[in-house]
């Protein structure tokens, strides 16, 4: 008996940290489509923005203003929104079978319509594996509180 539960405890270890390492796995793929999409916000590059999100694209800013894939594309790539710098704080990335919760504070220069600014507002980003590949399909930002 004693080893009948000694080998299904094996087991149930060498699963969970099979588990575990997958979902980091996935975790850092997720992170590294979200490093991706900083920069080409920052780069204004309009290919890597559209190959990053979804066709449905649904882009909530924190003041409401939505945005489907091309208004975020054009918006970006004509300058309308220009983003100087951008830093991400206390990211976190949470993943239920093909879909991925990325959550951060972002902190950011901007440049719109050539005002500087200097911008703190939190994100909640969607993103959902479809061939094998990370895709945005959402974001919501929302003013903090503190």
């Amino acid at each position: 008996m004693r080893k009948v539960i000694l080998l299904i405890w094996v087991i149930f270890v060498q699963f969970s940290v099979f588990a575990q390492k997958t979902n980091s796995k996935e975790e850092n793929a997720v992170a590294s489509q979200v490093e991706i999409l900083r920069q080409a916000m920052i780069d204004a590059d309009g290919a890597k923005l559209k190959a990053l999100t979804s066709d449905k694209l649904n882009y909530v800013h924190s003041n409401g203003n939505f945005q489907n894939q091309t208004e975020f594309v054009d918006g970006i790539v004509s300058g309308k929104s220009d983003f100087v710098t951008i830093d991400f704080q206390n990211q976190t990335v949470t993943i239920q079978n093909d879909v991925a919760i990325v959550r951060h504070v972002l902190a950011a220069h901007t440049k719109d319509d050539g005002i500087d600014r200097d911008i703190k507002i939190g994100i909640m980003l969607v993103w959902q594996k479809q061939k094998n590949k990370w895709i945005l399909i959402a974001r919501q930002a929302y003013k903090l509180t503190t």
